[in-house]
């Protein structure tokens, strides 16, 4: 691995939020002078079954010039912070976000060209689009989210929610919602696909655990049914 700093897009957002994100982007050697691609996703996805009727697909490097198209976002995207009501308080949420609906541009071609290719692939085992697009950027490992399943919104027995991982590696861990078992932790950056289909928001939860060691900035990139969340 490689250390690269880009001040442009590292230390300054947009004007929604203009606190520092002070990682440096730890860049891969496999993708340095990498224009924009996608692998194929027939021939790179790997599918791993797991309890109760869920699966994942994990695809790792499936976007080629990933560490310039995270540079890009970190730019363009209007990265908001927000803050949540957590039993008698109002907290901070550990990470950045923005959310792009079914009809919304959206702020990079590379982010239309992945939804073709994921909805080419994955819509016809689901039987509709992966149509809005999520963003959250941990800007190092203080940020985080907790345990969850992508099921507070519209409420379905199977769905697929697609994750690439831009910038530096996070642990995305699973666990089972109901038994016993150890958690499965999987590091995801630099153009990394991860997928979960079948039950897996309904009988799992997944998370980005926070962490002591120093790590730069992640950019999470979540395509989804409309409706699911």
């Amino acid at each position: 691995m490689i250390a690269r700093f880009n001040p442009e897009s590292n230390i300054r957002l947009n004007s929604r939020y203009d606190e520092a994100v002070t990682g440096a982007i730890q860049g891969s050697l496999f993708d340095v002078g990498q224009e924009f691609g996608l692998g194929p996703l027939a021939a790179s996805a790997r599918r791993t079954s797991l309890a109760d009727g869920a699966w994942i697909d994990l695809a790792p490097g499936w976007v080629r010039g990933a560490d310039d198209l995270f540079e890009r976002l970190v730019r363009n995207v209007p990265w908001r912070a927000e803050r949540r009501r957590m039993y008698d308080n109002v907290v901070d949420v550990p990470r950045l976000l923005c959310q792009y609906g079914e009809e919304e541009p959206l702020p990079d071609p590379a982010l239309g060209e992945a939804r073709r290719a994921l909805d080419e692939y994955y819509a016809p085992q689901i039987g509709e689009s992966l149509c809005t697009v999520g963003l959250c950027l941990y800007r190092d490992g203080r940020d985080s989210v907790a345990w969850h399943g992508d099921n507070s919104g519209r409420q379905v027995r199977e769905t697929v929610v697609a994750i690439v991982s831009l910038g530096n590696p996070r642990h995305l861990m699973l666990r089972r919602k109901q038994g016993s078992g150890q958690a499965l932790r999987f590091p995801v950056g630099h153009g990394d696909l991860l997928v979960m289909g079948g039950t897996c928001q309904r009988t799992w939860e997944h998370a980005i655990p926070k962490t002591s060691r120093v790590v730069g900035p992640r950019i999470s990139v979540q395509f989804r049914p409309s409706g699911v969340r």
